[in-house]
């Protein structure tokens, strides 16, 4: 686990520290991004693809990395985060932390042979202006599978997985009457999507448990919940697929949220260390749902 921890705070260091903002207008640092997760999953033995899509008289990626599945290839389980950051936070928590959970399971599950396929994409444009809308590089992806009849039984978006807290009082909900069913101090993470992929989240949270001591809490919502569908696992929604978001629930939580004060030193490394860890458990043992 501290092995983990140490690549974890190390691949926040580098996007927040040495990087730092990353919004559509900065093209040289998105260049150094691409080139520093590419470098990253190549390391470990991956084979990476780019997707370029357009936005604004510019080109932007999609990196992908995969492991195909010995029994059933066909059978796709994506993992994803976005590496793009708004212009005024260096992002450590939205979202290095998610980019560094992203390859610490890529690095944990490397040269494992899977009954699955599973695919590990940092995607390109998720936060304004592309924010839910076509441009997000998540949307490209995602409705390139569709017309290639890629069949995906699942996604995993990794969206803000840094911040915990033990402060009563820490958690806030989109809505009052939330805080008489879920916990008030936010020392959990939360699995979060829609109505339609309450099966997989229930799934991957039991799988999720069943490997660490880490609290999980799951909610499946109608979008009209704000924070519901506010990531990369939106896009994938749109085109019919399973999708789910592993979050620390971002504003509901974290007070640095798009803030220059979203450092590395705010982050609890101990509690993401240990969401990558049941997440990569949970993705072994992941079976069609």
């Amino acid at each position: 686990m501290q092995e983990t921890e140490l690549y974890l705070q190390n691949v926040v260091n580098v996007l927040s520290r040495e990087i730092g903002v990353r919004t559509y207008q900065t093209i040289r640092k998105l260049e150094q991004t691409v080139q520093y997760i590419s470098g990253q999953f190549e390391s470990f033995g991956y084979q990476i693809s780019r997707q370029p899509f357009p936005f604004r008289g510019n080109t932007y990626y999609n990196l992908v990395a995969e492991i195909t599945g010995i029994a059933s290839p066909s059978r796709i389980l994506i993992v994803g985060a976005h590496y793009d950051t708004v212009s005024s936070t260096p992002g450590a928590d939205d979202n290095s932390s998610g980019v560094a959970g992203l390859l610490a399971m890529a690095r944990a599950l490397a040269g494992e042979s899977l009954a699955h396929t599973v695919r590990f994409v940092a995607f390109g444009l998720e936060e304004p202006p592309a924010y839910r809308t076509a441009n997000m590089g998540s949307y490209h992806y995602a409705r390139n599978l569709q017309k290639s009849g890629e069949p995906v039984e699942g996604m995993i978006c990794l969206e803000m997985i840094g911040y915990f807290s033990n402060r009563r009082g820490s958690q806030h909900y989109p809505l009052p009457f939330f805080s008489l069913k879920f916990p008030t101090v936010g020392n959990y993470i939360a699995f979060v999507g829609n109505i339609r992929s309450k099966g997989i989240t229930k799934r991957f949270a039991e799988s999720f448990q069943d490997a660490v001591d880490l609290p999980v809490v799951t909610l499946n919502a109608p979008a009209i919940v704000i924070g519901i569908d506010f990531s990369d696992h939106w896009s994938f929604g749109k085109f019919g697929y399973h999708a789910f978001m592993v979050t620390d629930t971002a504003f509901y939580r974290n007070p640095h949220y798009h803030a220059q004060s979203d450092l590395p030193e705010t982050l609890d490394f101990e509690s993401m260390a240990k969401v990558v860890e049941g997440l990569t458990s949970a993705v072994r043992a992941w079976r069609r749902v």
